[in-house]
């Protein structure tokens, strides 16, 4: 085989099975205390899995029986602590219902107080059984620990909250004043979550995933509703920090009306701020929002409030009945109610809309389209372009040797038709996230940094290209392996960083059948490779070719 297959060959094997680390067979006790893999990245802010149990109460000895559900993951990681003291060691033990997926472990030297998963076989649900201690403490809650894939977990997912039967119940929430919440208005707690069952007839309702129920602890909700010369807004989803949505005339964050819902202290706080370009949002110091309500419960933060259409009095604020571009985006806030910037896209309407106007049950989509534009051309370029220029060199020499075009072999006139396209769209891609952003990434890992090392090996070949000694010039022998090195190593390197940006949230693919198809493309070409090495071979045994590739009859 010829080293260019081979090489693509074995770094296919490397690439894929290097990433095996962490604890594939589920040993995690050195996490037993922070719950936190070993994988390199931090950890993802909205849970996709929920824990349930069958009970809310029990006595010492009593058994519970958990349940671990979502979207298909690979490894997870159980434990039950003092719900007033959840840094405290694991307490009580477990049983399994399932050894084939589920292992016992011992934390904080109490035997069987955790479980975890026993390999990185797909699982989209897990059942053990809690056994509560004697020494239990009056209330007790269940986390989890889950690994979908190595890059992406979520920890400590909180679950329920069960309790011993003399057990005082936790303070419920207080209603909150005005002073304490930062705003004109009285505040109220919700006493259930939302539901979506008057989207589109009465309500203007964006959700994401699409249908989903607000009352899910995956679903982010936003609705408007017009009540006379008001309109009223609901919003929840999947976070501890902050909810927030804005109002923009276009699709980039700036000069934007924005409407915040934020945790403090173990309540919420509604308050309106100003967009201004990628700056942290303007705090309103007064607040237009009336009748404000909220509740944070079962891992979800939700907050309700009204606002009138027209608000003349307060600047920045925009009309309610005008078409916009809804953002919604979701984040962490720390002690004081400080909000940071938003861990994954926002999601951004596909078009403008009135949200007093006919009520509409909309998704949206969490992908830019320049960053779907710079995947895209990315994939055309070295995936397609470039592999085909490559094929056509190595193995259509012999068969368009004697034709021609424009005066130059045909095959050679191809194949540098094909991979100026590649430079041409990589360099068009490459610019693409830059004007998205406004400047570099840093939350991307080490998918810019590559991709700029592609854009260089790219425009290097090209430039190399041009000054490619003759056919029989004593230079040419080294000029054809810097030739061959060089494109190779930018094709690996294109193919790695395409991988790695497959995972980044701003492209919002469908996991796990990006990678599949990612994969599926690859190994289609390395075939493609292999069986017209092959090919050449038997025609050479066969006297067909010479040793240089011509044809010789």
């Amino acid at each position: 085989m010829e080293l260019p297959g081979l090489a693509f060959a074995v770094w296919m094997l490397i690439c894929f099975y290097a990433p095996v680390g962490g604890y594939p067979n589920g040993k995690v006790r050195e996490a037993c205390t922070s719950m936190v893999p070993c994988h390199g990245s931090s950890p993802q802010l909205s849970p996709e899995h929920t824990i349930t149990v069958n009970g809310t109460e029990f006595k010492p000895g009593d058994s519970i029986e958990v349940h671990l559900s979502g979207p298909v993951f690979e490894g997870f990681f159980i434990q039950a602590r003092d719900a007033e003291h959840l840094e405290s060691p694991a307490l009580g033990s477990f049983m399994l219902a399932d050894r084939g997926v589920s292992q016992l472990l011992t934390c904080a030297h109490t035997k069987n107080s955790a479980v975890s998963h026993t390999s990185k076989a797909k699982k989209k649900h897990i059942k053990v059984y809690w056994i509560a201690p004697g020494n239990a403490p009056k209330r007790v809650q269940f986390l989890a620990t889950v690994v979908k894939k190595y890059k992406i977990f979520w920890v400590k997912i909180p679950g329920p909250i069960v309790s011993q039967p003399n057990a005082l119940s936790p303070t419920p929430p207080l209603h909150a004043t005005s002073e304490a919440v930062s705003t004109s208005h009285p505040v109220s707690y919700l006493s259930k979550p939302f539901n979506a069952s008057s989207c589109g007839r009465t309500k203007f309702c964006i959700r994401n995933p699409s249908n989903c129920d607000p009352e899910s602890a995956s679903c982010f909700f936003l609705s408007f509703q017009q009540e006379g010369s008001s309109v009223f807004i609901e919003m929840s989803g999947p976070s501890e920090g902050y909810l927030a949505f804005a109002l923009s005339h276009d699709q980039w964050m700036g000069d934007d009306d924005a409407y915040l819902c934020v945790g403090e202290d173990h309540r919420v706080r509604a308050i309106t701020a100003y967009l201004k370009e990628r700056s942290p949002p303007v705090l309103d110091s007064e607040n237009a929002l009336e009748d404000v309500s909220w509740r944070l419960a079962d891992g979800l933060l939700q907050c309700s409030f009204r606002r009138s259409i027209h608000l003349p009095a307060h600047k920045g604020r925009f009309n309610l009945d005008a078409s916009y571009y809804i953002f919604l985006a979701d984040g962490e806030a720390s002690e004081g109610g400080v909000i940071h910037k938003h861990q994954q896209q926002p999601l951004i309407t596909n078009g403008i809309y009135n949200i007093t106007g006919l009520p509409q049950d909309i998704g949206g989509s969490r992908s830019p389209r320049l960053i779907k534009a710079h995947g895209a051309l990315m994939f055309i370029a070295w995936i397609t372009t470039v592999s085909i220029g490559v094929i056509v060199a190595r193995f259509f020499k012999p068969v368009w040797s004697y034709s021609f075009l424009f005066g130059k072999e045909m095959w050679f006139q191809v194949h540098r038709m094909l991979m100026l396209t590649t430079v041409m769209l990589t360099s068009i891609s490459f610019v693409l996230p830059f004007i998205y952003r406004g400047g570099w990434s840093q939350q991307a890992g080490f998918h810019p940094y590559l991709g700029c090392t592609v854009m260089a090996l790219a425009i290097f070949q090209a430039l190399m290209a041009g000054f490619r000694p003759s056919r029989h010039a004593p230079r040419r022998q080294l000029f054809n392996w810097f030739h061959w090195c060089t494109g190779t190593a930018a094709r690996i390197l294109a193919v790695v960083t395409m991988f790695l940006g497959m995972n980044l949230a701003a492209l919002d693919l469908p996991d796990p059948w990006d990678t599949y198809t990612m994969i599926a493309f690859v190994t289609w070409h390395v075939g493609i490779d292999v069986l017209l090495e092959i090919h050449s071979y038997c025609l050479i045994r066969k006297g067909h070719l010479n040793n240089t590739g011509a044809l010789t009859g």
